[in-house]
């Protein structure tokens, strides 16, 4: 009797660590990711799965909670747009999503857990694990949102408010060819707790190539392919455009058109309920 009653009190004093807000819809994410990515696709199955985003929608909201971003409707979606892994669109960052008319301006709402989540669900693919270095890399915007790649050119020096523990801008070209070019989308992200907020903006700002930066193109472009490498034209491009990126970095603070830049992004930043 005694060893029955000191097992008891064992079990009680155990303490039971339930699953967490965050981890539940992960699980129930993951559910549905196995059942449509599984499914013969048919009209009944795009039911459902328009149902599971709703549903997912949902706990998001409760994950969340409310949000107000000035010029954005208040009712959020969820940014992951298809539980399907076939589709190109699959693994978007977890969150609520929120879009203009037209997708001029879109925002996505999650949590720093969700955040690192699913930035180890992309390691593999790249993705720096640090939130910090993540949000420097075009890699994250790139696959937190839309269908298209994106490419960095610059960031833009913003005043974090005080209430922020993070705040970031960039300066970027989006699109599903080639992503040389003069950028015009201007993204900001930030940290208010345990709260992320990101926001990007097409056809922000106006910009111009620069002529030094286009000289350093055509110098990487000019050297030759190596044939030994079936992905030697490809290989040389990314070089080019890694090197004229770092070029359009370093001489952008320099042009005419870099103030207002800066200028849109810090009131890009103050849409955001940070204060």
């Amino acid at each position: 009797m005694k060893s029955l009653a000191l097992l008891c009190l064992l079990v009680l004093a155990t303490p039971v660590h339930a699953a967490t807000p965050e981890q539940h819809y992960l699980d129930l994410r993951d559910r549905y990711i196995a059942k449509f990515s599984s499914a013969k696709e048919s009209d009944e199955i795009y039911k459902q799965h328009d149902a599971a985003l709703k549903e997912l929608a949902g706990v998001l909201r409760g994950l969340v909670g409310p949000v107000t971003i000035k010029g954005l409707p208040a009712d959020g979606k969820s940014n992951v747009d298809t539980l399907f892994k076939s589709d190109i669109g699959f693994g978007h960052l977890d969150g609520l999503g929120f879009a203009s008319e037209g997708d001029k301006m879109q925002a996505v709402v999650t949590t720093t857990g969700l955040l690192t989540h699913w930035l180890r669900e992309h390691r593999e693919d790249g993705m720096p694990q640090d939130s910090g270095a993540a949000f420097k890399s075009d890699r994250f915007y790139y696959q937190a949102i839309q269908d298209a790649a994106f490419a960095k050119y610059a960031e833009l020096p913003i005043t974090k408010p005080a209430s922020a523990s993070a705040a970031v801008a960039v300066l970027g070209l989006r699109g599903n060819g080639g992503l040389k070019g003069a950028p015009d989308e201007i993204d900001v992200v930030a940290i208010k707790g345990d709260k992320v907020y990101f926001l990007a903006t097409s056809d922000a700002v106006k910009t111009a190539e620069i002529p030094a930066c286009e000289r350093v193109w055509k110098q990487m472009m000019a050297k030759p392919v190596n044939k030994k490498d079936p992905r030697g034209d490809m290989a040389r491009e990314d070089q080019a455009m890694a090197a004229y990126t770092t070029c359009f970095a370093k001489e952008a603070p320099s042009q005419s058109w870099y103030a207002a830049a800066v200028k849109k992004a810090q009131s890009q930043l103050e849409l955001l309920p940070l204060r």
